[in-house]
């Protein structure tokens, strides 16, 4: 991570780290059922969408989902209801897998058109005594496909390095104040 911000908060700024944002970003374009997992519709949507891949049981598996088929198919039934707990872990073994299967979908989207335009948000000096403060503006930057291709990948599978490191790239094109938007409140996109 850039070094600028060295004691970031001493004075009371607020914001989060480029490569949170980043990785923030990218996931708010993940969509899936609306319906909660805490609710038999949404259960019995999630199981139909893990059941029908190979893919779909590791995920499960990888969310600790050990139960046996005579429980699933009861499951899948509606004979029977799984537990609270076995209700979180569909929910997360379902979001992972639909960031494993849109992944390709958000690169494509993202680097249309030679790449998508980003809009930055400096980091909140409202809380900083304004002889600290610092001239920050809201910053445009269009990202290039290169760039879009290893955030997806990075944040895909949780790599923060990586991701520290695309955002510091990222953000070297803002010039000699680059270092200013190591921590920022937030950025957004359309694609």
């Amino acid at each position: 991570m850039a070094g600028r911000w060295m004691n970031f908060g001493m004075y009371r700024a607020e914001g989060v780290p480029g490569r949170d944002a980043l990785a923030a970003g990218v996931e708010r374009m993940v969509t899936g059922i609306a319906s909660p997992a805490n609710t038999d519709r949404g259960i019995a949507a999630r199981l139909r969408y893990l059941t029908a891949s190979h893919a779909g049981y590791q995920a499960m598996e990888r969310a600790g989902i050990n139960v046996t088929r005579r429980t699933l198919y009861a499951w899948l039934a509606e004979e029977r209801s799984p537990t609270p707990a076995n209700r979180a872990k569909l929910d997360d073994a379902y979001w992972d897998l639909r960031r494993h299967n849109v992944a390709a979908d958000l690169k494509r989207r993202l680097m249309s058109q030679g790449g998508t335009r980003i809009e930055i948000d400096p980091v909140d000096q409202s809380r900083v005594e304004r002889r600290h403060r610092r001239d920050l503006q809201v910053r445009h930057l269009n990202v290039r496909p290169r760039i879009w291709d290893a955030a997806v990948d990075a944040w895909l599978a949780e790599d923060e390095s990586t991701l520290d490191t695309i955002w510091d790239d990222l953000i070297h094109d803002l010039g000699s104040d680059y270092d200013s938007y190591s921590y920022v409140s937030s950025i957004g996109w359309n694609a």
